[in-house]
This record gives C-alpha cells, sequence and structure tokens, in this order.
C-alpha cells in the first residue's frame, strides 16, 4: 500500500467499526440491518377491496352495522319455521273477548302477548321483518337499475343526453322523496305490496342517477379510457368494459345506505294505510299503523315493530357509512 492510501485506512476501520455498531444495535432490536435498508420489499400488493376490508374488520362501527344486518337477513329467511305461531292465527281469540282490554297481555308461549285480534305478537314480528326485507331490496334494486340506466346515458354520451336526463332528476329531487312516494301510491287502483315497492324505487332512481353519471364523467378523461378511444375501441365497448365498471364503486355503497332510506320510506307508506291491505302478511309499518288506536293503553304494541325498524335502518346506516369511508380515498386514515 502506498503513502497516499495510509491516512484513509483509520478512516475505513472507523467507518466499519460505526457500522458493525449499528447492525449489533438492529439485531438487539430485531430490525433491519444498514446493508437490508435500502432494499426493495418484493410483497405483493394490496388491492383496494382487500386494503377496505383490513381497515373494516377492524371498525367497530362496520362490525356493529353487519351484526344488525346478519341477524335481520337470517330472521327473515328463517321466519317461516321459527315464527311459535301462524301469523294469520288467531289462537288468543278468546281472552280478547273476555278482557275488557282487548289486547292479550304475555303468558307461556306467547312472550310478547297477542293483538287485538288474538293474534301472536312475537310471529308477526317475524314473519313482518321478511316482508319489509322483501320490499327494502325490490324497491333499492329497482331503484338501481332505472338509476344505472339514466346515469350512464347522462355520464357516457354528455351533450344533450345529459342535459335532458339531468333535467329530468332536478324535477324529482325537487319533489320531497316521501310526497313523491305518497303521490305515487296513491295513483294505484288497489293498494298492494306492489305499489309501495314501486313507489320506493322512483323514489331511489334519481339519487343513483346523479351519482352514477360524476362517477361516468370523472371515468371519462382517464388514460383508459382515452388509449381505448385512440385504439379505435367501440364506444358501447367503452362505456360496457371500462367507464361502467370503475364506476360502480360509489354507487354500490350508497345502495346500501338507500336501503335503510327505503325501508322506512316502506314502513311510513303502510303506515299511512297505502300498503298491502292483507294483515294476514304482516308488515312493520303496517303494524305500526294498526297500533295506533292503542298507543295509549298499550303502546308495546307500537314501541316494537317501530324498534324494528328503527335497529334495522341503523344497522344498514351503519355498514353503509363505514363502507363509504373505507373506499373513499379521502377519508383513509
Amino acid at each position: 500500500m502506498n503513502d497516499s492510501q495510509r491516512p484513509d485506512q483509520p478512516r475505513r476501520g472507523l467507518g466499519a467499526r460505526r457500522k458493525q455498531r449499528i447492525d449489533d444495535l438492529a439485531a438487539t432490536s430485531g430490525a433491519t440491518t444498514v446493508a437490508e435498508a435500502g432494499t426493495i420489499d418484493d410483497s405483493g400488493g394490496v388491492g383496494l377491496v382487500a386494503s377496505a376490508w383490513r381497515r373494516l374488520r377492524r371498525n367497530p362501527i362496520f362490525l356493529t352495522g353487519l351484526a344488525i344486518t346478519v341477524v335481520f337477513v337470517l330472521l327473515a329467511l328463517l321466519s317461516p319455521w321459527i315464527a311459535p305461531h301462524d301469523a294469520a292465527d288467531n289462537p288468543l281469540i278468546d281472552k280478547v273477548s273476555r278482557q275488557n282490554n282487548p289486547i292479550p297481555g304475555p303468558e307461556p308461549g306467547f312472550p310478547l302477548g297477542g293483538d287485538d285480534s288474538g293474534r301472536d305478537l312475537l310471529s308477526r314480528l317475524l314473519v313482518g321483518s321478511q316482508q319489509t326485507l322483501l320490499v327494502g331490496v325490490f324497491a333499492t334494486l329497482f331503484g338501481l337499475a332505472g338509476g344505472l340506466t339514466l346515469g350512464t346515458l347522462a355520464g357516457a354520451f354528455g351533450g344533450w343526453v345529459d342535459s335532458v336526463v339531468m333535467r329530468i332528476v332536478d324535477v324529482m329531487l325537487s319533489i320531497p322523496s316521501l310526497l313523491l312516494a305518497v303521490s305515487i301510491s296513491a295513483l294505484a287502483a288497489r293498494p298492494s305490496q306492489w305499489t309501495v315497492i314501486i313507489a320506493v324505487a322512483v323514489v331511489q332512481v334519481p339519487i343513483f342517477a346523479r351519482l352514477l353519471r360524476g362517477s361516468m364523467l370523472a371515468q371519462r378523461g382517464k388514460d383508459h379510457v382515452l388509449a381505448a378511444r385512440a385504439l379505435g375501441v367501440k364506444r358501447s365497448a367503452i362505456i360496457l368494459r371500462h367507464m361502467l365498471p370503475n364506476s360502480l364503486g360509489p354507487v354500490i355503497v350508497q345502495a346500501t345506505l338507500v336501503l335503510a332510506t327505503a325501508i322506512i320510506d316502506a314502513a311510513a307508506l303502510s303506515f299511512l294505510g297505502l300498503g298491502n291491505p292483507d294483515d294476514s302478511k304482516p308488515e312493520w309499518g303496517q303494524m305500526l299503523g294498526q297500533a295506533q288506536q292503542y298507543i295509549y293503553d298499550n303502546p308495546h304494541l307500537a314501541f316494537y315493530p317501530a324498534a324494528c325498524i328503527i335497529v334495522v335502518a341503523l344497522g344498514f346506516t351503519l355498514m353503509g357509512e363505514s363502507l363509504r369511508e373505507a373506499l373513499d380515498p379521502k377519508s383513509r386514515r
């Protein structure tokens, strides 16, 4: 080694000793060494859904809403088998005619008592959950289908198509939702469960249409859409294969929130007497309306269906809000 290299030797030895000390400290703490500090982790990336699920499974609000929703769906699906009595039978009719109070109280085999016709209240609540679920799900699906159609037309084509569709949506949004639903239900010659479903679905159409239109407009300027246009891909293929699938995320999350609103609106229409008049197939809103004449002496007749409506709507709302925050990049923490 020549003389010009000798002054660097102590510094090199000092650097090696410092590196060794850092490695020893890192080894005791379980951290990476200095040589590994600049390496790149070769583990695979995490998708949007997987990343959202990691946050949701640690979110107590989402877990609470999911638990309420799962219990409600299971009870609705299994209600014909787990209901202790037939919802249309009146096994307590003798006690209704004997007592001054026409509402039978709780007794063995009838934990919640009966109604003014001698029917088991618990069985009617369980069977009513199925009717409420059907109305809420079908109303949301029909509203989603109509909103997807209008939103796709407005967001994909733009121009005069967008203007016409959005003016229709603006007119529908200018009318209070419950008033619009009542007006549509009142047009039916004979109230039924389907009139409630159609009325609630029409109210939800502009919500989905406006949301999907905004998502579609955001997709029109994305690189993959511009690249597809430059390659000469047909407009229909661009809309159905590129723009629409990437715009459905916010709409699906909104459907969860709208389901809670649909259940409340359907119950309100049934409460007003615009739903199914056949009380052999109970529905929570219908039961709430029938209980109003006994609200002072027997408030439990109104409390149980009202509590069911509130708890189920709360479950869907908690789950929907948590999904929206988990999938929204601006809300991630």
